[in-house]
This record gives C-alpha cells, structure tokens and sequence, in this order.
C-alpha cells in the first residue's frame, strides 16, 4: 500500500527525466514559454505606516485589493528569524524518507492533517506538480498534536508562526473593514474562526512548459498569508488577461483577497485568479495561511455597506459557507466561475 502512495507523490519522484502523460495538460491550457508582464508589478504594501500614518496605509490596502486582489506586505512585525524557521521545517518535512511521512498520507479530504499530492488525484484527469501538507491550526491546543511529529521541531515552529500569521491576518481585515466603512470588530468571532495551513511543495520540473504546480484558480477564503521564499519565482497574478509574476520580495508576506471578503465587500474588493509554474532546475516550497469563517456562517454582502449607500443592491446571494465551498471545488475543477451561481442578475427594466 505505502508503495501506491509513494508513486503519487511528485516529491518521491525525483529521478523523472521527462513529465509523465498524466501530469500533461491539453495544449490550449498549457503554460509554454509564456513571456509575464514585467510592465506592470503587483503592489508592495510597507506595513510600517501603521504607526505613522494609519489611513495612508488603509487606502493602499483597499485600491491594491481592489486593483489587484493581491498585495506584498513588508515590515509587518513577523519576526524574519521565525520565516526562516519556518521555511526550513517545511523543506525538511518533504524531504524526509517516504516512511517518514508515510501515516500522514491520505486522500479523504475530510480528515483533519494529511498529505497529498496534486488536488484531487483519483478524480481528476490531469494531475499537477506539487505535494501538500494541510491541517487546521486554530485553536492551536485543540489542533496540533495531529500534525507531524517529524521533523522533531515542526509542531513548535509550525504553532508559533500560525498564532502570528493569524494575528496580522485578523489586524490586515480589522484595516480592511475600517476601509470598508464597516463596524470596529465586524471580522470576529465565527466569521474568521477557522484557519488552516497549507505547505506546497513544488518538485524540480523536467519541462515547466507541459504541466502546472497549480492551475488558474480563486481562493475560496477570506484572506490567505503566503509566504514564498526570496529566490524562487513561480506565483503568476491574472490581470485584465495577463498573467503578472509576483516577484519574491525577501521577508514578504503575499496577501491575497479571496471570494468571501469579495462578497461581504459586495464586490468593491477583488478575489483575482492565479496559478503556480513550476522550475526546472530547482524545488520551491510556500507556506499559506488561509482565514475561513466557520462551515455553518452565513456569508453575505455587509448590510452596513448595503444600508449606507441606498442606490447600491446585493450583488450575491446569502449562503451557507460550507455549501459554497462544496460549489467551489466542483467549479473550480470545472472550470465554471464559482461566484456565477451566486451572483444576483439586474433586473431588466
């Protein structure tokens, strides 16, 4: 059985020579040699401005969200010492022996920590380059002795920098809601209950111009935290139809816009679509922190937003957020826009 689920993983495969067939994408959806925009750069956000000039700092968060849905975060309080900390465990954990991380392995998306490879590797028809630790870390005493107990420092690194990805998040949506006009506190409680961490592993490729660690895609979330590295590129923006590479910025949180705050901002913010390449030469390895609200939240534009200005309707439905995140694997994959379904048409006059 462990042998089946070692040839899965793309990190156990380190002697390919070519990209198998099933890692091959239909020649329309292929990246090629893609040449990205280097005319336009995704907006690098100094944090400090918080104790300097606090609306400043709000207004750049806003229009970058608006603009881009992506923005890079520096000086944002996160110790660099503990991001390299953190990356490091991360490379570790991948390149221990497959045995080692054998018991973790698992493709029942519903199990709390597990490791896999690709997105839904049973089901889907093409798979992608990369392998995936994820696991839920908030409240971090009811969480963590499920994840890794190898390498031996994972759960303390790990832990320390989950408790301090959340608090920026948590700070960055207080902004953003202060941005919004909303009510001092609106993004507490269930509505960023959850918080899950993801790691990507992107193995060296032999040919980056077949295949896709990710594929073009939306977060589902609130807000994700991505910390990247500072050598490898791989992270592409979609914008007005051109793919924007996010430059790796040393010590820099990537922060992006998911569709649940695009729908709570009734549309004033932006979730944009992005996607992973991958490199030929050497591995790449991210650590996100993704900010949910609790599965049963019923996710809805603000009505303090909706009330304000009394010209402006909902532009979505109200939903239930685990019914929504059922819709958006299924689109995702699909390729359907998964705020379609829920999108309220204008009436026609």
């Amino acid at each position: 059985m462990f042998d089946k689920m070692s040839e899965k993983l793309i990190s156990n495969r380190s002697d390919l020579q070519f990209v198998p067939e099933s890692y091959i994408l239909p020649p329309g959806t292929r990246p090629g040699n893609t040449q990205v925009s280097v005319l336009e750069v995704i907006p690098v956000i100094d944090f400090q401005l918080l104790g300097t000039n606090r609306p400043q700092l709000i207004k750049q968060i806003i229009e970058a969200s608006q603009e881009f849905g992506f923005f890079q975060l520096i000086n944002h309080g996160v110790e660099d010492n503990l991001l390299h900390k953190v990356l490091d465990v991360a490379n570790e954990f991948f390149e221990q022996p497959y045995e080692d991380k054998a018991g973790l392995y698992s493709e029942d998306a519903k199990q709390s920590c597990r490791l896999y490879t690709s997105i839904d590797y049973n089901k889907e028809k093409v798979h992608f380059w990369r392998d995936n630790l994820r696991h839920p870390c908030h409240p971090l005493e009811q969480h963590i002795h499920f994840w890794p107990q190898k390498p031996p420092q994972y759960r303390e690194v790990v832990g320390s920098y989950s408790v301090e990805a959340r608090k920026l998040s948590l700070l960055l949506l207080d902004l953003i809601g202060e941005g919004l006009g909303l009510e001092s506190g609106f993004f507490g409680d269930e509505l960023t209950e959850v918080q899950l961490m993801g790691i990507n592993y992107y193995p060296p490729c032999p040919d980056p111009s077949l295949t896709l660690g990710l594929p073009k895609h939306s977060d589902v979330n609130l807000i994700t935290l991505l910390l990247q590295g500072e050598e490898v590129h791989g992270l592409q923006v979609l914008k007005d139809g051109q793919w924007l590479a996010v430059e790796p910025v040393p010590n820099a949180f990537v922060v992006n816009i998911g569709h649940t705050l695009q729908i709570i901002s009734n549309g004033k913010l932006g979730s944009a679509e992005h996607r992973v390449m991958t490199n030929e030469k050497v591995s790449r390895t991210t650590v996100g922190s993704f900010i949910h609200p609790s599965s049963n939240y019923l996710v809805e534009p603000a009505k303090a937003l909706l009330d304000r200005d009394c010209s402006s309707s909902p532009l979505f439905r109200a939903f239930v957020y685990k019914d929504f995140v059922s819709t958006y694997v299924t689109n995702t994959h699909e390729g359907v826009p998964p705020l379609e379904p829920h999108k309220i048409q204008p009436r026609s006059i």
